[in-house]
């Protein structure tokens, strides 16, 4: 039996499509350094699940246990303050063999023991608190729950927008793989389009500016992060103007159903990145390691995005 452990440990679990299994494990490493081969993982990395396209739900373990009875025992040391309402939820994603699939039934029963054991006012409809209650491992845990915001999916209401735009959740991920820890950071977007890595950085908290050639872009980068009510500073100029040093810098390799950005000057913004960042997280629709190594990074982590015969690079570089 363990008891409120001294090292927090979290249990997250995820959900992908088939054409995100690539981009989803980046993610995992880059903010967890490591892969869960299962749509579950223990953890003692604290990630907000609203952060990631993927999380979908987050418990910060309480009690953990060899079983059920144990588990429900436990529950009888959570004591909430008068007036504070709770609910339990079973988490219905599990590594459990198909021979012990908990039903529909006995999860609400689960839900209703371990709620009568904890001290306070049950409210199933709007809790104050909600416990997490789901098995791994062949252990049951116990512990606060969180759940995704889908955050990104508000933001592909914006009012400026591109056919070719970066779909927001590719966005969202690829600023997890760039910034897995914000803290102390700066972060630039120097081919930012309308903004669409801008808006989810910014609305996880992180230090990020803007910069593009087209004064349109500019323009339409502005007015999506107003919308949202975000602040951030987008600039007018090419990357070769950037006089700053960032600690990352992400860039969407320019691109129109049209024409493509000719090999030479993806080698210039790829010397530019050099020349202004630590870390380059680089999206494109095609690869190119040897501009890459010519500009004078090394790849250190990639995956590739596909959607019918469409694909994206992203690479970490280093």
């Amino acid at each position: 039996m363990q008891d409120h452990p001294e090292t927090p440990n979290f249990i997250y679990t995820f959900a992908c499509q088939e054409d995100e299994i690539s981009l989803f494990r980046l993610e995992q490493r880059s903010l967890f350094g490591v892969e869960s081969s299962s749509p579950l993982l223990k953890s003692t990395c604290e990630i907000d699940p609203s952060r990631s396209p993927f999380i979908r739900e987050r418990i910060e373990v309480m009690y953990e246990g060899d079983d059920l009875p144990e588990i429900t025992e436990q529950a009888g040391g959570i004591r909430l303050p008068e007036s504070t309402t709770f609910k339990v939820r079973f988490v219905k994603t599990n590594d459990l063999d198909a021979s012990e699939k908990i039903e529909y039934e006995q999860q609400r029963a689960i839900e209703r023991e371990i709620g009568w054991r904890i001290g306070g006012e049950a409210d199933v409809h709007k809790p104050d608190q909600v416990f997490g209650v789901v098995t791994l491992g062949r252990r049951w845990y116990l512990g606060r729950y969180s759940k995704n915001r889908s955050v990104w999916l508000h933001h592909m209401q914006k009012p400026q927008n591109y056919s070719m735009a970066l779909p927001t959740r590719i966005a969202r991920a690829v600023v997890n793989i760039a910034v897995p820890n914000p803290s102390g950071l700066v972060v630039i977007d120097p081919c930012c389009g309308i903004g669409t890595v801008l808006v989810e950085a910014l609305s996880m908290g992180i230090d990020i500016v803007g910069r593009d050639l087209n004064p349109l872009a500019a323009i339409g980068a502005r007015k999506n992060i107003a919308h949202f009510g975000l602040r951030g500073e987008v600039m007018l100029g090419s990357i070769a103007d950037v006089s700053s040093h960032y600690d990352v810098a992400i860039i969407d390799m320019p691109y129109n159903l049209v024409s493509r950005i000719t090999p030479e000057a993806q080698l210039s913004i790829l010397a530019q990145a050099r020349r202004i960042a630590d870390k380059v997280v680089v999206i494109s629709i095609e690869a190119f390691d040897d501009r890459i190594a010519s500009a004078g990074f090394t790849i250190a982590d990639r995956c590739v995005v596909r959607k019918g015969s469409f694909a994206r690079h992203i690479m970490v570089c280093l």
